[in-house]
């Protein structure tokens, strides 16, 4: 690869980083700064009324295996994306890849209906 290949990765990482440097310098000039301590100003901001007991309470385990499968088939669904790129060059080239990403396809469809039997999306039980 030529460096001239490289030059539009070359402009957008430098787009990217002058775009954060600008955002953090207007955020330090234009920022509301208080010039003396205070307890109040040392104090996270709330609103409402003080809570009583416990803040932090634990989350159920129902959650935690939501969000897994949740992060689980979106990224599983990401690999499709490459698929639909390339598919019109493998279709130039003569080379079917329908079957690789339908049998893909039914591995996901498998694994959501396992989850499904299993329960493991219903909420409440």
């Amino acid at each position: 690869m030529t460096s001239a290949e490289y030059l539009p990765l070359l402009i957008q990482i430098i787009l990217a980083a002058g775009l954060a440097g600008f955002i953090v310098s207007l955020s330090h000039i234009a920022g509301e700064r208080t010039k003396r301590k205070t307890a109040i100003t040392d104090t996270p901001y709330e609103c409402g009324v003080k809570t009583d007991g416990v803040i932090h309470t634990r989350f159920s385990v129902k959650f935690y295996v939501t969000v897994m499968l949740f992060i689980l088939f979106d990224i599983e669904v990401v690999f499709l994306i490459p698929w639909a790129f390339i598919y019109r060059d493998f279709l130039a080239s003569h080379i079917s890849i329908l079957t690789p990403i339908l049998f893909f396809l039914g591995v996901l469809v498998l694994g959501l209906v396992y989850e499904v039997k299993k329960g493991a999306l219903v909420w409440e039980k």
